[in-house]
């Protein structure tokens, strides 16, 4: 996935079709909704919870994709390039877990 690419397409989106950003706190309780729709389907669908029948249709790739789009779109608001982000992260958690779990009995 290009995030600096998914970035952009996000930002054109919301101008074209969504006339302006809702405000940072607007959607970050946005992204708490959407994270608790998958926490819903994964709770039920894969845990011990029995699945609601109106719950069967849902999507999980569908709700992962919106958290991603909230995700971006609070990146695009307050001026940060996830791409560099998301590469310095991967950079950090390589070098701090690298021999981590090679090294774990219980996986």
């Amino acid at each position: 996935m290009d995030l600096k690419k998914s970035q952009k397409q996000v930002d054109s989106w919301i101008k074209k079709y969504g006339v302006r950003y809702f405000d940072v706190l607007t959607n970050m309780t946005q992204l708490s909704e959407e994270v608790g729709e998958v926490a819903r389907i994964i709770g039920r669908r894969y845990g011990e919870q029995s699945e609601k029948e109106s719950d069967k249709e849902k999507d999980l790739g569908v709700e992962l994709a919106d958290v991603i789009f909230v995700v971006l779109c609070i990146a695009n608001q307050t001026g940060i390039d996830i791409q560099k982000v998301f590469d310095k992260k991967l950079k950090y958690k390589t070098k701090r877990d690298k021999n981590r779990h090679l090294k774990n009995p219980k996986l």
